[in-house]
């Protein structure tokens, strides 16, 4: 491992980098120098063990300096943490996820919910990506008050017939079966069963005493080429559609403020930085346990890493999306005309989830590979920019992978 010290016209950049993925470091240096990045770190875990651990910037454009322990919030990258709580119940036996989602919490069952089952919730096909009504102000921050919500709301479409991406409800469909099945709250759970026991500094409801490692986020500007966007167009074009909710339900979080930081939203509050978020994709990448530490078994990894939903136009997001139960897969939009970042592209194998502003994680088992990035100068798009994508990229080369231009990344 080497040891880097490097000085770019952000700031600092510092860690150890196994010289094979010199490249990584290469891509994360330049992502200071001409692509804007303000404060980041980059984590490749492989076989269990961190190769490359890098941070570098600043907090803020004129702050102190981003050091080995800052943390921010990773936005919907929080959603595979959330994700794999319900999985490690279901392996435990304690959640069926072709249940009906009344089996667990009897309350969501009306206005035309009542057969939707549990794996709905995940491969975002249950209905409910928004709430239709302006939530009060700090509704996200209210647990109980936003569940009640999700619960009586009627379904945009009949559960299961198709797909929109549920950008913060799943907060609080998958959030409360979680809940009602653990008897604990995913938050705790999550805390309980997965971060104590890897040594992982990640929260899904930061703690007070430790709001002082948080890099603020830092809003991108929007561009002409966003406005033309196929899914700016619908959002500022259709008050009654998701693609509109989600843009102004996006509007309605404030990350850096102590109650967005503090509140339990399982699919957009998380924080911590690209090491202990490779860190938990590390287990899922290595079997399913790592350092003695068991979190599922080989079917339900399985399960996690396969297609469940796949679509030409997502309901949300309005373009071609593929999930897996509660993770993204591979998505290649790079041919698609509207759209500005709307790509991720990864293995066939990787299963993972990006984070707005261009944050990701992921795991590959195929290759024992687990990675992580986060920042705090957020940039466009609907998934990855090419800050996040050019760390990936670097990544898969440096394994041997030859090309993406199928769509993932290949051999």
């Amino acid at each position: 491992m080497t040891t880097v010290s490097i000085k770019t016209k952000a700031g600092l950049v510092e860690g150890v980098c196994d010289p094979k993925f010199a490249g990584v470091l290469d891509a994360f240096v330049t992502n200071f120098e001409a692509r804007g990045e303000v404060g980041a770190s980059c984590s490749v875990n492989l076989g269990g063990k961190a190769i490359v651990d890098l941070w570098g910037g600043k907090k803020a454009p004129d702050g102190a300096a981003w050091d080995r322990d800052t943390v921010s919030i990773i936005f919907s990258s929080t959603k595979g943490a959330m994700s794999l709580c319900a999985h490690m119940l279901a392996d435990r036996g304690q959640l069926d996820l072709n249940a009906p989602i009344v089996k667990y919490w009897p309350e969501f069952g009306q206005n035309g919910k009542e057969a939707a089952t549990v794996s709905m919730t995940l491969d975002h096909s249950v209905g409910v990506p928004h709430v239709r009504a302006v939530p009060k102000p700090g509704a996200f921050y209210d647990y109980d008050h936003m569940v009640d919500l999700v619960a009586k709301e009627a379904p945009f479409w009949a559960p299961g017939t198709r797909n929109g991406y549920h950008a913060i409800t799943m907060s609080w469909t998958v959030g409360e079966i979680v809940h009602r099945a653990a008897k604990k709250r995913m938050g705790k759970f999550f805390q309980d069963e997965v971060a104590k026991p890897l040594g992982l500094e990640f929260w899904i409801g930061l703690p007070e005493e430790q709001d002082y490692r948080v890099a603020p986020m830092i809003q991108a500007v929007p561009t002409p080429q966003m406005m033309e966007s196929r899914f700016f167009k619908k959002a500022m074009s259709d008050p009654s559609s998701a693609s509109h909710c989600f843009m102004r339900d996006l509007a309605a979080f404030n990350p850096n403020s102590r109650e967005g930081r503090a509140a339990e939203i399982g699919a957009g509050n998380g924080i911590t930085n690209a090491r202990n978020l490779a860190g938990m994709y590390a287990a899922l990448a290595n079997g399913g346990t790592l350092n003695g530490v068991r979190l599922v078994g080989s079917d339900t990894l399985a399960r996690m890493g396969r297609v469940a939903m796949a679509t030409h136009e997502d309901g949300t997001l309005v373009i071609p999306t593929r999930f897996a139960l509660g993770y993204m897969k591979s998505m290649d939009n790079r041919h698609l005309s509207g759209t500005d970042s709307a790509s991720c592209l990864l293995s066939d194998a990787a299963f993972g989830h990006v984070g707005a502003g261009g944050s990701i994680g992921f795991a590959d088992p195929e290759a024992k590979l687990a990675f992580g990035y986060t920042m705090n100068q957020m940039g466009l798009g609907l998934l990855l920019n090419d800050r996040g994508q050019s760390l990936v990229d670097e990544t898969y080369k440096a394994l041997g992978y030859r090309s993406n231009a199928s769509g993932v990344w290949a051999t």
